[in-house]
């Protein structure tokens, strides 16, 4: 019953030993993780004054209020703003009064500065309690949705009487679908005791409308508490601070790791009241977010981003993970990847060449993680996406190749002098290469990515977050542990970091201040999602994978069979396979043609007709529905072009500027085709396959991006770095820039240092 208590014991974040909580939540423990929130069937959102009054302190922004409307949850509203309503009210009111005094007075309408007294604050809650509940009910009334108000006091609480009527008062309302508005009585309330929110008899002491929502949470079983305020969250420095930093999560035991500010500029409570009333709630089985609800770019959909769970705002959790969070693993990495940039190039080819070592040494026990994730996987994923997952020895014997190719090749990679210039006497310029930063690799499927992906981070001097799909989590994490081994023989194991948190995609990618660039590595719908969530963040890749292969009227028939067999039947889910066949008007009904067709039938491919290639069909197979369709599968699309130049317009139109071949003996056509094509990769009698970063001799690849800005096709270690201008001024003060000045400007090239090609 209600009557039932425990008395639970502290720690260290209570000023008091101990604090009651009522037996009267039987659903279980608060939620561990933020991905869990969405199963909350009953949330109480606590709307702060700053939250519903404007940037003047009166009147309500009804703009704000509109993300509280949540359908298919129960829903309670915890609400300030009667105070700062009414203060607009009484201030209208005093304001007239005197006008008017002031003008019978003076026998003029002129008036003068009028100094308005200070409001008595009960006062102003009484005046504004009715135009608060008047506009909720008129928001309310545009969704459909009826709303109750509640006024309740710290007194209704302590008799056991009213605190039954309460609580059946607010199940009933919650049963008939209507949303309770409850707010602090403030007309009729004490005046609030200094340093009492966990001070109650018995239960938190209702001071405030936090330790109120905080009460009625837990009273009402709810699974989530939002409180809403005028800050991101919860910060470990005062906000605003240049050291600053949002918590992502706080836990009990972690309150000596904050310190807290000045309360809210319109409400009775501050940051301190909220957290302990927070951390009150926590402990009777009710999660807690604090967030924003006053920014006008998200105050709209915060609520459904919070049950989302999205990273928003400051989530309560008593379950705190063994591992860093994703943030301190990004700073890790930052730090790692300086300490690996600052190595010797020989220091960083040696690490990558034991890694290579290490992939056949622990050959047996890499595979015998292989399986788990196979085994665990067969129920769950199609045949085309456990090839993805499956490693082989022929597998790991090729990525040692690659790896040691990428370690041969990565000797003068970092601070390569690219340019050098004299400005004037004594004052040389130059521009070098140097490590982007950190990079996010994001990947499904394909453990053997990982070490590739480090391996080239590795080489270019970057720091590493890695983030796998789940179905390959034992091969990647024994991948990662010999990465950070091989890492170790100079110190710098931080610098690759794999996310094995239940950190969603979405989430990583708004950490614009920690990461510096995307790399996505999968479904073109993956990379579709990454591009639509990146926040501030640039994303390398490409979201389309649809090639062509154009069939010149002067192909060889040996070289066309062999070409488009490569490309298609190869490895069809791949994103340079071929998708759409151009053929030549010419070569309908010619040998040439009938090998093409026979050998796509003998390989099983489903063939798909052009509008084009349709008409000249008597009986075609199935028109395709659109000229833009990757299929991953053995399936194409075959159109009929009349010429290079119309294959060239053709794959301008409906292609994704990834890799497209031209077939033909007549190198006047194919060099018109190389020239005129803008495509990342654009080849003359060979393979779409071979547009990869193995086959280009880059020992691997992050990945092929179809960017016009930066990298683009096939992305190794050049595709990883950017630039920096040294200015190195030698026995000279750079201190006059106009042209008119003493300073002789030279803009003398200098010649380039030879790169080490060993």
């Amino acid at each position: 019953s209600s009557k039932e208590k425990v008395q639970l014991s502290v720690p260290c974040w209570s000023n008091i030993p101990f604090i009651t909580v009522p037996l009267s939540r039987t659903h279980g423990k608060s939620f561990a993780h933020r991905s869990e929130l969405k199963h909350a069937k009953r949330i109480a959102v606590k709307l702060g004054s700053a939250v519903v009054t404007r940037g003047d302190e009166c009147g309500l922004a009804l703009g704000r209020l509109a993300s509280i409307v949540e359908q298919g949850r129960e829903m309670m509203i915890v609400t300030s703003g009667a105070v700062a309503f009414g203060k607009q009210r009484l201030r209208h009111e005093i304001l007239l009064s005197q006008s008017v005094r002031q003008a019978l007075h003076s026998g003029q309408n002129q008036l003068k500065d009028m100094a308005i007294p200070v409001l008595e604050a009960r006062a102003c809650a009484a005046a504004g309690q009715s135009g608060l509940m008047a506009l909720y009910e008129a928001m309310f009334t545009q969704y459909s949705i009826c709303a109750a108000q509640i006024l309740v006091t710290n007194l209704d609480f302590h008799d056991e009487q009213k605190r039954r009527n309460l609580n059946g008062t607010l199940h009933e309302l919650l049963r008939m679908n209507i949303v309770p508005i409850i707010n602090t009585n403030d007309a009729v309330v004490p005046p609030p005791e200094p340093n009492s929110d966990l001070q109650g008899v018995n239960v938190i002491s209702v001071k405030d409308n936090d330790s109120l929502a905080a009460r009625l949470a837990v009273e009402m079983k709810t699974d989530l508490l939002i409180i809403l305020s005028d800050v991101e969250g919860l910060f470990d420095s005062p906000p605003g601070s240049d050291d600053a930093k949002l918590i992502d999560i706080f836990y009990p035991g972690d309150q000596q790791s904050v310190t807290f500010g000045n309360k809210s500029r319109v409400g009775m409570g501050g940051m301190e009241a909220k957290v302990k009333a927070a951390l009150w709630a926590l402990q009777g089985g009710t999660s807690v977010v604090i967030a924003n609800g006053t920014h006008p770019k998200i105050s709209g959909h915060v609520i459904t981003d919070i049950v989302e769970g999205k990273k928003v705002g400051t989530f309560f959790s008593e379950v705190k993970p063994a591992g860093p969070t994703v943030e301190q693993q990004a700073e890790m990495a930052r730090a790692g990847g300086r300490s690996l940039a600052a190595l010797q190039p020989e220091q960083r080819a040696e690490i990558i060449y034991h890694l290579a070592d290490l992939l056949t040494d622990q050959r047996e026990e890499i595979l015998q993680a292989n399986r788990k994730d196979l085994e665990e996987a067969e129920r769950r994923l199609a045949l085309p996406l456990l090839k993805r997952l499956s490693l082989s020895t022929s597998k790991l014997n090729s990525l040692a190749i690659g790896l040691r190719q990428i370690a041969a090749s990565s000797q003068d990679s970092v601070g390569r002098v690219l340019r050098r210039t004299r400005i004037a006497k004594d004052l040389e310029l130059e521009q070098v290469t140097v490590p982007i930063g950190v990079l996010l690799v994001i990947f499904e499927s394909r453990p053997d990515c990982l070490p590739q992906v480090s391996a080239l981070a590795i080489a270019s001097g970057n720091g590493l977050l890695l983030k796998g799909g789940k179905e390959a989590s034992y091969s990647n994490q024994l991948l990662h542990h010999l990465t950070q081994e091989a890492l170790s023989i100079h110190g710098v194991k931080d610098a690759v970091q794999l996310v094995n948190t239940r950190e969603e995609v979405e989430d990583l990618c708004r950490l614009d201040k920690l990461i510096d660039l995307i790399i996505p590595r999968g479904s073109s719908q993956l990379v579709r999602d990454i591009q639509k969530a990146a926040k501030g963040i640039p994303v390398m890749g490409h979201s389309e994978g649809i090639c062509h292969v154009y069939v010149d009227l002067e192909a060889s028939v040996e070289k066309v069979t062999r070409i488009v067999r490569d490309s298609k039947c190869e490895y069809p889910a791949a994103c340079n396979a071929l998708e759409t066949l151009l053929i030549h008007r010419d070569l309908l009904r010619t040998p040439v043609f009938d090998q093409i067709i026979d050998m796509l039938r003998v390989e099983q491919v489903k063939i798909h007709a052009g509008p084009k290639f349709a008409s000249y069909l008597t009986f075609s197979p199935s028109e395709v529905k659109s000229l833009r369709t990757e299929y991953g599968d053995l399936e194409c699309c075959i159109e009929v072009v009349d010429s290079a130049q119309d294959a060239v317009e053709h794959i301008h139109k409906y292609g994704s500027s990834h890799t497209d071949v031209i077939i033909t003996e007549n190198e006047k056509t194919a060099e018109f085709f190389l020239q005129h094509l803008d495509s990342a990769c654009v080849f003359w009698n060979a393979s779409t396959r071979f547009s990869d970063g193995y086959r280009f001799g880059l020992g691997a690849e992050v990945g092929i991006s179809t960017s016009r800005i930066h990298a683009r096709g096939p992305v190794g270690i050049e595709g990883l770095l950017t630039t920096k201008w040294l200015l190195r001024g030698q026995n000279h003060i750079v201190s006059d820039f106009s042209e008119q000045g003493s300073m002789k400007f030279l803009h003398e090239n200098l010649p380039i240092p030879q790169r080490n090609t060993n």
